[in-house]
């Protein structure tokens, strides 16, 4: 899912604003699907998710951690950042790192254990 539930006008990057208004559905979310793994797409996901500064080409490529904070204590899920594929149309010469995040991303797949 988008960080937002629309598209901000212009298409420009969500206002801090936004993202706080719209950040508990997103986290609940993920609390309710209970993934193995999340893949953050794109910069605007990565910080306002994982609570990051850097931006998306120091993020991509690196297994870190969302933490939810559900009615057990919560739990940690890898979680894996990625170049938006908006992003890779405009920077075509970056698919080859993006190819190897999924290759990544597949890896991680095969080797968790599946949920009861």
């Amino acid at each position: 899912t988008n960080i937002l539930s629309w598209r901000p006008p212009g298409n420009r990057k969500p206002t801090t604003n936004e993202v706080t208004v719209c950040l508990p559905f997103i986290r609940r979310h993920i609390e309710l699907v209970n993934p193995d793994v999340l893949v953050l797409v794109g910069g605007t996901a990565a910080s306002a998710l994982l609570g990051r500064r850097e931006g998306i080409t120091k993020l991509r490529g690196r297994w870190l951690v969302y933490r939810t904070e559900g009615p057990n204590g919560g739990r940690e899920i890898p979680t894996m950042s990625i170049y938006h594929p908006a992003y890779l149309l405009r920077q075509p010469g970056l698919k080859r790192d993006a190819w190897r995040d999924i290759l990544a991303i597949q890896e991680r797949l095969s080797s968790t254990e599946p949920k009861e």
